[in-house]
């Protein structure tokens, strides 16, 4: 038998059930791995972007700005966190031996004995707390750090100071942060201290005698005197501030700058409120020896009264019985700074204001001569006519068009310029008809070809002449022939995977189906599984981790459009809403448009771009992107690049003078290209960017007068007209135009806008600014002023006369009939012979078709106006006489919507229309044929209607053959491209 022991019989032993060696390494296993993923979380976001950029070859902009937020952070974290730190210290250093415990310090003795264990624990997470919240504070501000570490002067002075505008614009904003961060430290750790001299009966709120130790009373003191320095500062500093400070004022809205009582009253007042301020201080420092706030507190309410008294209720008297009086002339020589300042600070001070008759003394032969040598009138309008690019360019459902299209310069065949109108086939994977992972990112990748219409002249139609068609892509522009894909566009923003073993639809020819795999370097690799997972995290779909269509080759492409790339890669630039394609060389290339901005140029007044920049068009994608909405100064410095293929961004230096540009170039060296480096094809497609002209306009509405006299009045105020065309009464767009202004040679490529003086409806001024890069006089404003007392009709006029007329607007009910829709385009106004020329294009939606065609011209001149089937027409009939120009040659088309006068085609053309239709009608039905055998309706239902319009061309064309008359057969336009 066993020895139970002394103790007797000890009974079953129950063992406490440890985890075992395996289950704490399994458990320790499963903790680290769980902190690892979270880890990798919050790293992926990191990499991700590490790997975007160094994809676009930008990775000083990346590494520029993480290590300056890294290092703002730190310092400004530490720096917060040490100042909070110091003084909780020094508190509960300084605090009193604690004796005869009165009720106070009996209700607070338990909070001390508890906090007691862990003094620096608290100490260490207060601090620290403070410090992640300053330094991430701190972080945001990395770009006044660099504005103002690596500052270019302006080479102008203000005029109040004579500060250079560098100081306002750089420096001032630094200056301010760092007062500001100065104030909450000093702020916190007075808060700090207090609560821990309270805690530690340094500062007794009931208890009978003192209030405060000396220790307590040196230390809040001194922190008091820091605050109150901080504040002398402020004062100091405001009076630089009143340069750039923005007010309401009668003369103008958004009033920046000084004003006669700021420089006579607030100015002086600042001036006295600082040396109070700093003798203030000084008492506040003093106590340290004195040990009492007798005088501090003295100083204190010295200096607010004086802030009452001289900083509010002199100035308001000197506003009262100085300034009112007799405001316009004491406020004439700053509303003459504030002009100067803000016509300089937005590019408008070389405006050439001229003035302009509005009536014309010309016989009507010769006005009707000049209307074919003045413009180069658009028909096509490009917000109007993009579902006729979808009905007739789309091919597929999964390609689209933007809904407003773009206007730019290409030659003709004989060498001539010609306005156009232009926009690329993009991917639209809404249009897929099976929608699924595998579709969605890796079949459906890219869009394909340019198309490009004649700005001037339209089909027999009425729908675009194309110069650039079908697909694959046919034309003047592809004969030398170019890279059609579409990669990056304006409408692509999902991510796409190309490259790997998933091939990817090309287009379609007939029934054949066409694949294709991305060559380029653009996007970043998925090869290994490091890539793959952190993308599998940052976009939220696992299938990236461990899908077989990925595999070596496969890249990942993403922040397709061209706006967010450019922004991405120079996040200093303000990016135009308004991004257009061109075709360089061989490479389809949108071109972005990019400005620098402030916010502080001294007198100059401010602008909300989002506003200014808005119009009858302006939607969620065409919107500017805005560093700063609220502006007082900028320049078109940048012109981007994006290539639509591989995605590469280019950024060239414009504006050589741009102190701000010069600035951030320093700041991110080697990242803008300089201006010679742009070729001189691409150069062909630079024009002036809408987004600047709109925000010029809008100021100069009130700043083309130069007279501060005037200025204060308002009686030469102008107003930007709302759109005629549109019932949401939003400004009415600039239009880019192919004209002359009265002082110019030949035509120029220009953007152009009318105005309205203030509160009336009719013509106050004509705008036009050179838009043609490649000309030495590009940028130039010209403004042609009409009398104030002018009759001549403004565009709502004009758009009212057309409605009101009996004549059109019976026709418009027929072109209405059968429930067909009515658009008006863009009415353009030209300048012609000291009168003033509107044409309007007026498309016709007709029942069953779901694009429009232009039908009919409205042309108005004086009194006249004339509603025809042609712009010739309608020039004819306004001027009562009849145009000189020549007959098309053989096979064009008559130039800009000009009555066809050629004789009818030879029967063999004829017959060939015929063939042509019949062939297009043999594919129809195939193609529904192919889409019955699979059961896909919508196609079927599309290569039907495709079919039925194929046999009435033909019908009309043998009809037409035989001497039926004139023909309103579809070309080739009309026919959706298989």
């Amino acid at each position: 038998m066993p020895d139970r022991g002394p103790g007797g019989p000890s009974g079953p032993r129950i063992s406490v059930g440890r985890p075992s060696r395996r289950a704490k390494t399994l458990l320790m296993t499963v903790g680290v791995l769980a902190v690892l993923a979270m880890l990798f979380v919050m790293f992926a976001g990191f990499w991700t972007d590490w790997l975007w950029y160094r994809s676009v070859r930008y990775t000083t902009v990346f590494t520029t700005t993480l290590w300056t937020k890294i290092g703002m952070f730190a310092v400004f974290g530490l720096l917060m966190a040490a100042a909070v730190g110091f003084n909780i210290w020094l508190a509960h250093r300084l605090r009193p031996p604690l004796s005869a415990m009165s009720l106070e310090q009996q209700s607070l003795d338990r909070y001390r004995m508890g906090i007691a264990p862990y003094k620096k624990w608290v100490l260490l997470g207060v601090t620290a707390l403070v410090g992640l919240i300053a330094g991430a504070s701190a972080a945001g501000q990395w770009r006044t750090w660099l504005m103002w570490v690596n500052a270019v002067p302006f080479g102008t002075a203000d005029p109040q100071f004579g500060k250079d505008v560098a100081f306002y614009a750089f420096d001032l904003p630094w200056y301010r942060f760092l007062l500001s961060f100065g104030f909450a430290a000093a702020v916190l750790s007075l808060l700090a201290a207090g609560l821990v001299h309270y805690l530690y009966g340094g500062l007794r709120l009931t208890t009978p005698g003192a209030r405060a130790t000396s220790q307590a009373t040196g230390h809040l003191s001194v922190l008091l005197g820091v605050f109150v320095a901080l504040k002398a500062v402020a004062y100091w500093l405001d009076r630089y501030g009143l340069a750039v400070k923005s007010g309401d004022f009668k003369a103008t809205d958004n009033w920046t700058g000084l004003r006669y009582v700021d420089a006579n009253a607030y100015l002086p007042a600042k001036t006295i409120l600082f040396f109070i301020a700093a003798i203030c201080a000084v008492l506040f420092f003093a106590t340290l020896w004195r040990r009492t706030w007798q005088l501090p507190v003295i100083g204190f309410g010295l200096m607010v009264l004086s802030a009452i008294l001289i900083g509010g209720l002199y100035p308001a008297i000197v506003q009262k019985f100085q300034v009112q009086p007799n405001e316009q002339a004491k406020e004439a020589p700053y509303i003459k700074k504030n002009i100067d300042a803000t016509r300089d600070a937005y590019d408008i001070d070389d405006a050439e204001v001229s003035n302009y008759s509005g009536e014309s003394e010309a016989s009507n032969e010769e006005l009707r001569e000049a209307a074919n040598t003045t413009a180069s009138i658009r028909l096509l309008d490009p917000n109007v006519v993009s579902p006729s690019f979808q009905q007739l360019q789309q091919v597929r459902s999964y390609y689209q068009f933007p809904a407003t299209l773009d206007v730019d310069r290409y030659s003709t065949e004989d060498g001539e310029e010609q306005d156009t109108v232009v926009g690329l086939r993009e991917i639209n994977i809404n249009g897929i008809t099976e929608r699924n992972w595998i579709n969605d990112h890796f079949k459906y990748t890219h869009g394909f070809g340019m198309v490009a219409g004649k700005g001037t002249e339209v089909a027999s139609t009425g729908a675009p002449a194309f110069i650039e068609k079908n697909l694959p892509p046919e034309g003047e522009l592809a004969e030398d022939g170019y890279e059609p894909r579409v990669y990056y566009g304006e409408k692509t923003t999902q991510y796409s995977i190309v490259g790997g073993p998933q091939q990817e639809l090309d287009y379609i020819a007939g029934s054949e189906e066409k694949t294709y795999s991305y060559k380029g370097d653009s996007g970043v690799s998925l090869g290994n599984v490091a890539n793959r997972a952190a993308y599998a995290v940052a976009f939220n779909e696992p299938q990236i981790l461990y899908s077989g269509a990925i595999g070596d080759g496969s890249r990942i492409l993403y922040n397709r459009t061209p706006k967010e790339r450019v922004e991405a890669v120079a996040p200093w630039l303000t990016i135009d809403g308004d991004p257009y394609p061109a075709v360089v060389g061989d490479r389809i290339q949108w071109i972005v448009d990019a400005y620098t901005t402030t916010n502080q140029y001294p007198y100059s007044s401010r602008t909300t771009l989002g506003e200014t920049t808005a119009d009858a068009l302006t939607d969620g994608q065409r919107a500017v992107i805005a560093q700063q909405n609220r502006v007082n100064y900028i320049r078109n410095s940048v012109k981007a690049t994006v290539d639509a293929y591989s995605g590469e961004v280019k950024l060239y230096e414009w504006d050589t003078r741009d102190p701000v540009l010069k600035t951030w170039m320093k700041a991110f060296p080697g990242t803008v290209e300089p201006k010679g480096e742009i070729g001189d094809e691409l150069m062909d497609h630079f024009r002036y960017p809408q987004d600047l002209f709109k925000v010029q306009r809008e100021l100069l509405t009130r700043y083309h007068v130069t007279s501060a006299s005037q200025f204060y009045s308002g009686s030469e105020r102008w107003q930007v007209p709302d759109d005629p065309t549109q019932q949401e009464g939003n400004a009415v767009p600039p239009y880019y135009l192919s004209m002359k202004m009265p002082d110019q040679e030949e035509q120029t490529f220009s953007l152009t806008t009318t105005f309205n003086p203030s509160g009336r409806e009719t013509l106050g001024a004509f705008m036009a600014v050179n838009a043609d890069a490649r000309s030495d006089d590009y940028g130039t404003i010209r403004i042609l002023k009409l009398p104030s007392n002018t009759t001549v009709s403004g565009p709502q006029q004009v758009q009212s006369r057309f409605n009101s007329d009996t004549d059109i607007a019976n026709e418009i009910n027929i072109l209405r009939r059968g429930d067909s829709e009515v658009e008006y385009g863009n009415l353009l106004t030209v300048p012609l012979e000291g009168g003033l020329l509107y044409v309007e294009p007026v498309y016709v939606r007709g029942a069953g078709t779901n694009y429009p065609l232009l039908r009919k011209v409205l042309v108005t001149y004086g009194e006249e106006t004339a509603f025809e089937n042609t712009l010739g027409e309608a020039l004819n009939s306004v001027f009562g006489v009849e145009g000189s120009e020549e007959p098309p040659a053989e096979g064009e088309e008559p130039p800009a919507g000009e009555e066809d006068t050629t004789p009818p085609p030879a029967e063999g053309s004829q017959d060939a229309t015929v063939q042509e239709a019949l062939q297009d009608a043999q594919e129809a039905f195939e193609a529904g044929q192919e889409a019955l055998g699979n059961q896909d309706w919508d196609a079927y239902g599309q290569a039907q209607q495709d079919l039925e319009d194929a046999l009435e061309r033909a019908a009309e064309a043998e009809q037409s053959a035989g001497g039926g008359g004139g023909s309103d057969n579809r070309n080739d336009e009309g026919r959706r491209e298989e």
